[in-house]
């Protein structure tokens, strides 16, 4: 049995979302965030750097989205959620596999870092800081979170999935940075960015991957 060890508002959302998909059974161990939203330490007992999500499936611990998300497909998918490997799809797969954390989440991650950093300084020198965190957001993070979110929008303008005509993994890891830009930035006038979060917000097996799961503040 599959346990993905879970944890609340977090990227380990999208792995119950594909094991729901793939009909795939598995146990959900929940982990709630500490008040500073780090994860908990009883998670360092399953892995040592103490993250979400973890899998276990018998002696296999595995950190990492992308390769659980991976290990899921090979292991249990029979081919479903991946286009033919001799196709341009796969690769386009692979490259939004590896994009999501890769390039897509550092800016969102610094973006509500650098956001909560006035309210954490002491008072003398919050104002400083406010107005330090908004220039370095005016002049580096919106930037490249443009260009992100454009990036997007275009890649999904031709069948409203990353990699060709069906959702695959490329979709499920792509969720999340979607779901945090819209959350966290906005998509503005690009419309293919919220048709996508609607479309797989409307997923039965995504809706009862938030049953599994618990609240997500995403959703």
């Amino acid at each position: 049995m599959i346990v993905i060890h879970h944890l609340n508002n977090s990227r380990s959302q999208r792995v119950l979302w594909l094991l729901e998909e793939l009909g795939v059974p598995y146990e959900v161990r929940r982990y709630e965030r500490l008040k500073t939203l780090a994860a908990p330490p009883e998670l360092k007992a399953v892995h040592p750097l103490g993250k979400s999500p973890v899998l276990t499936d018998g002696a296999l611990t595995l950190a990492e989205t992308g390769a659980i998300v991976t290990y899921i497909a090979q292991t249990y998918g029979g081919g479903r959620f991946q286009p033919r490997e001799d196709s341009a799809d796969w690769w386009r797969m692979q490259h939004f596999l590896h994009h999501a954390e890769g390039s897509a989440m550092p800016p969102l991650f610094m973006k509500l870092v650098f956001a909560s950093i006035p309210s954490q300084a002491p008072a003398l020198i919050r104002p400083v800081a406010r107005a330090l965190m908004k220039g370095v957001d005016a002049q580096f993070l919106k930037p490249r979170l443009a260009d992100l979110l454009d990036y997007w929008d275009t890649a999904l303008a031709a069948t409203g999935w990353f990699a060709g005509p069906e959702p695959t993994l490329a979709d499920v890891m792509m969720s999340f940075p979607l779901e945090a830009a819209g959350s966290r930035v906005g998509f503005d006038d690009r419309r293919h960015l919220p048709a996508f979060v609607e479309r797989i917000h409307a997923r039965p097996a995504y809706r009862q991957a938030l049953q599994r799961g618990g609240p997500y503040a995403y959703a």
